[in-house]
């Protein structure tokens, strides 16, 4: 009751900082799509029951909170132009760099079999580093130690690229990370206490808007659940692919705060209880939003 009586408390949005932010309109029911997106051969389901110990019932995809025409943008290879990226990061799998003269593939092969649920389940504890490293973390290892090859920027083409390619061969595959390993707990509980602290000029929380406003408009938007299960993906806003963390750089901005760097370790505690909110969400990668 104690921990439930704190979260309403931190809920409060102030009402100073919520006409700032968002000038906002009174809620509105969502409109929902049939809850399934066509994938390739079949279909996957982009609303589902949240697990007990989530203080969400349900967890909704992104893609639920956009227009009739972004879904569609989104679902469709060709219309996508998330997809761009995905083909380019499959002429990086089999390109050959570094002092060793080694592509991705020498190593895992074919991607669409080794690569197979792996971007649903990182981020990955790592004993040699001592802590989870974000899918892009573990690609800039594998660059290092085994090609001999320079790391790539977090937000480069190439590792935009690699990133979307890595994850697609995951489409539609729930999330789902392995918190038994390593400190992976305590590093959730982390990212759960960032999600749920006060920031900035605007004195505001991921969750004031992505739990307690979801489905009213921010602006013209309307806000989500802040589910990650699309990255990285096409914004109409960015006119191009970004990475989850450049979005977490964009949040803090609009709340007047000072961002951390993408990569640090409080953004990957912060990925990392967001795979736990929307666990059991199908992998989008690379999704078309706002």
């Amino acid at each position: 009751m104690k921990q439930k009586a704190s979260r309403m408390l931190r809920a409060a949005v102030p009402a100073v900082a919520l006409s700032l932010l968002a000038g906002a309109v009174a809620a509105q029911e969502l409109v929902r799509s049939d809850t399934t997106i066509p994938y390739r051969e079949g279909n996957y389901v982009s609303i589902k029951p949240a697990h007990p110990d989530n203080p969400l019932q349900e967890v909704i995809s992104g893609n639920e909170f956009r227009t009739a025409e972004t879904r569609e943008q989104n679902a469709d290879e060709f219309q996508n132009p998330g997809y761009l990226l995905v083909e380019e990061g499959a002429a990086l799998w089999s390109m050959a760099d570094g002092t060793e003269n080694k592509a991705c593939a020498d190593c895992h092969d074919d991607a669409s079999e080794t690569m197979s649920g792996v971007g649903a389940s990182y981020p990955k504890w790592d004993d040699e580093a001592g802590k989870p490293l974000a899918l892009q973390q573990r690609i800039n290892g594998c660059r290092e130690n085994n090609m001999g090859a320079e790391p790539w920027k977090w937000e480069s083409g190439d590792m935009l690229s690699m990133v979307a390619y890595v994850k697609n061969q995951s489409l539609g595959q729930p999330m789902k990370l392995d918190y038994s390993a390593g400190d992976m707990e305590a590093w959730r509980a982390k990212g759960e206490e960032l999600y749920y602290t006060r920031v900035g000029q605007l004195d505001m929380a991921c969750s004031n808007c992505h739990e307690d406003n979801y489905g009213n408009f921010i602006r013209a938007d309307m806000l989500s659940q802040g589910q990650i299960n699309g990255f990285p993906t096409y914004r109409f806003k960015w006119q191009g692919v970004g990475s989850l963390h450049r979005r977490f750089v964009g949040c803090m901005r609009n709340i007047r705060a000072t961002p951390y760097k993408r990569g640090s370790d409080e953004y990957v505690a912060l990925e990392i209880y967001l795979s736990w909110r929307g666990e059991g969400l199908p992998l989008e990668s690379p999704s078309v939003r706002n």
